[in-house]
């Protein structure tokens, strides 16, 4: 792949274009660091001339506390430092290689059918059986890790529906090709209304039929009759508990597995793989891998791609567009992965969460692609199978991989392929061989993906960063405080984890092998965890100090308070650049902020905490599977924050907002009453920082006093939250 008779003077599939005012950006980058060098040399100097010892203490922890910023900064602003774009042109890659176009295996994963319902399963899986590419080189692969038969029977039912879906598809050329997407975004105008109606009432029946089942929480004994494949679950034991429920539902080689028009079906393939109390299974990274051997076994496409099942197909030629930069003639021979970004469809307006990810999406990731190629991030992501599965850049593929994996040679019926393909699905099956280590997806990571993605780059192959103008793919967002702060709890973790790992950017496995830039850009999100510390101290420190009337800060009229102006300000008024400049609005920008006080405070204190019990053998790594569920109450509040449930989180973030409240209205007070206490002057930046922490914990306020919906915070949290405060503040004063 990657090579053509007309290579040679044929124009590029695609092309790549470096951030406009670089070098500008660049000098302005430089002047931020010099401002930052002087806050340093303030402080230390402070704390050089402080006798007290108690102030020359908290003098101290403000600076290392302000070098800890620094230094984020600086690993922050390496992702912006040679942004690149890319753009694919897939109207020369049908001109070129039309009748040459590779298989495509596509694995969708699931997990637990309680908080990802089987309905929004299928519905991700329809809209990657529609892409616009021929059927009979795409496959589709669901990963049921819940073994649940709920699960097979919705796909078995989706399987039934494509015979109609597809074709409707296609004939009228539709975007999304997720069902559930389309009929709430649809216009009417573009599709005759009686192939509309119809081919609603198909999903509709179909929506209903599964719904049933899933609220009955069994099969009904009419319909499991029917298919030979429920028989598997009879000697089922547990989700924990079973052997290798293997099913061909769609088998694209049969010349019956055709549409209502005739045409050629899509291979779909159903897969719970064994799983035994007594073997680790190694979360998604295990399914990762027994889809890789099964896949292999059964139709063995050269290209894969991984969606979470939460993650429709948004762009009908997504394939097409990845293909560009696998298949280009001169630049796709280092080419291991071509990673879309993860966007949503449930955001509000502002973002109350911080979900949409736009800076990450929109200039890190690019940064992070100029520097050697992007994170990847466990979905809408395309591979080369061979890499994937452990081959190093500039070698043969390992003799072990064709010896695992079982490649099948010869045509085998539907019935015979499912038996000798479970062999490779056995939860013995990795006993002795490289899998989870040198092939497939790594294990022992909560971010299995990130560290995987490193380790293919530390092969010496590169990846690409495409974000097309119609997003690849949608998924669901956290859509309760509760959700996101547990989301990037497991992200913080398993970031952190991978840094102290062998595998880590800035240990010995990474060095030599990556640039210097390209690792420092894979520790932006090694190093949230960390964040904790510094985040936490400056949001308590200056506040209590404030309180008692002692000043941490220069005042406004001495020469050292212009770096601090010059930082504060800069880095403000760049950071909401950044947000509109890409289509997002102030509102928010300032959630933004106000979640990652909330997500250092927080996620991040317990990710750190979790990865140092982990590390001593006090606990063990968990996966933590964020609910996809969204409740109707929910949903009609829209943009405003969801507490509802009491949770330690909660707790610490009540408590903060109280303090906060507390020390700047008593501290404004006694700095207005008392004379003797220093003036405004002296005071300005703490107030200044304090002030912002209460404005920034608004939502926190409301939900503790105000509100009376289900959404509220719990009594026992305000309750818990105003004691802690107000004997922090007594014990300080």
């Amino acid at each position: 792949m990657g090579s053509g008779s007309d290579g040679g003077g044929a124009l590029p599939l695609f092309e790549t274009k470096e951030a406009k005012f670089k070098n500008a950006y660049r000098l302005f980058l430089i002047s931020m660091f010099i401002g930052i060098c002087m806050i340093w040399v303030y402080r230390i100097t402070q704390i050089l001339f402080d006798d007290d010892v108690e102030e020359r203490l908290v003098w101290m922890l403000l600076f290392l506390s302000e070098l800890w910023f620094g230094f984020y900064w600086v690993i922050t602003k390496s992702a912006r430092w040679n942004r690149v774009y890319r753009y694919a042109f897939r109207d020369r890659l049908s001109h070129r290689y039309e009748d040459k176009l590779p298989r495509v295996d596509i694995f969708v994963c699931t997990a637990d059918p309680t908080i990802e319902p089987p309905m929004m399963v299928i519905n991700t899986v329809l809209s990657v059986m529609a892409y616009n590419y021929p059927t009979d080189k795409l496959s589709v692969y669901l990963s049921d890790d819940g073994g649940s038969d709920l699960t097979f029977y919705a796909l078995l039912e989706a399987s039934v529906f494509s015979k109609h879906w597809l074709p409707f598809c296609k004939k009228f050329n539709i975007e999304p090709r997720s069902p559930a997407a389309y009929f709430s975004t649809k216009s009417n105008s573009v599709v005759d209304v009686e192939g509309l109606s119809s081919i609603k009432k198909l999903y509709e029946e179909m929506e209903h039929r599964i719904d049933t089942a899933a609220n009955l929480g069994r099969i009904p004994e009419e319909i499991r009759t029917k298919h030979k494949g429920f028989s598997e679950w009879v000697s089922v034991t547990s989700q924990r508990d079973h052997q290798t429920i293997l099913q061909v539902l769609i088998d694209g080689r049969n010349p019956n597995a055709v549409d209502i028009d005739g045409v050629a079906l899509p291979m779909l393939v159903y897969l719970s793989r064994q799983k035994s109390p007594n073997h680790p299974h190694n979360f998604k990274a295990g399914a990762m891998n027994a889809l890789l051997r099964v896949s292999s076994k059964i139709s063995n496409g050269k290209i894969i791609l991984n969606v979470d099942c939460d993650m429709y197909s948004n762009n009908s030629e997504s394939v097409r567009d990845a293909l560009c930069f696998f298949m280009d003639e001169q630049k796709s021979h280092d080419i291991a992965f071509v990673q879309f970004p993860q966007s949503f469809y449930n955001l509000t307006k502002n973002d109350i969460y911080g979900s949409s990810l736009s800076i990450l999406t929109e200039v890190e990731l690019p940064g992070m692609d100029g520097c050697g190629g992007p994170l990847y991030i466990g979905t809408g992501c395309f591979h080369r199978r061979e890499v994937l599965c452990g081959k190093k850049y500039g070698t043969e593929f390992d003799v072990e991989y064709e010896d695992s994996v079982l490649i099948n040679k010869v045509q085998e019926g539907a019935s015979k392929l499912e038996e000798t393909a479970k062999i490779v699905a056995d939860c013995t099956f990795e006993e002795g061989t490289q899998w989870g280590k040198e092939m497939g997806l790594k294990y022992g990571c909560a971010v299995e993906d990130v560290i995987t993605g490193l380790s293919i780059h530390c092969r010496g192959w590169k990846s690409v960063y495409f974000n097309p103008t119609r997003k690849g793919f949608l998924g669901v967002a956290p859509i309760t405080l509760g959700q996101t702060l547990v989301q990037y709890k497991r992200w913080a973790e398993g970031n952190l984890q991978m840094l102290l790992s062998r595998y880590g950017p800035l240990q010995s496995y990474g060095v030599g092998r990556i640039k210097l830039g390209h690792r420092m850009v894979y520790c932006l999100w090694c190093i949230w965890a960390p964040n904790w510390l510094a985040t936490l101290y400056y949001s308590v420190i200056p506040s209590l100090y404030l309180l008692k009337g002692i000043p941490l800060f220069p005042r406004i009229s001495s020469l050292w308070f212009l770096p601090f102006a010059y930082v504060i300000i800069t880095e403000i008024l760049s950071s909401i650049g950044e947000f509109l400049f890409y289509g997002s609005t102030l509102g928010c920008w300032w959630n933004e902020q106000r979640m990652w006080i909330f997500r250092s405070t927080t996620s991040y204190l317990f990710g750190f905490i979790d990865t140092l019990l982990n590390l001593f053998g006090f606990a063990k790594s968990r996966f933590d599977i964020t609910a996809k569920l969204i409740d109707k109450d929910v949903a009609k509040r829209k943009d405003i924050m969801e507490f509802g449930n009491s949770s330690p989180m909660f707790i610490i973030l009540a408590t903060l907002a109280m303090l906060n409240l507390y020390c700047f209205f008593w501290g404004v007070k006694r700095m207005i009453i008392n004379t003797q206490t220093p003036s405004f002057d002296s005071l300005f930046l703490q107030v200044l920082l304090c002030g912002f922490l209460v404005i920034i914990n608004l939502p926190i306020y409301n939900g503790l006093f105000f509100r009376k919906d289900n959404g509220r915070m719990p009594t026992s949290v305000t309750v818990k939250s105003i004691i802690l405060a107000v004997s922090v503040c007594f014990f300080i004063m």
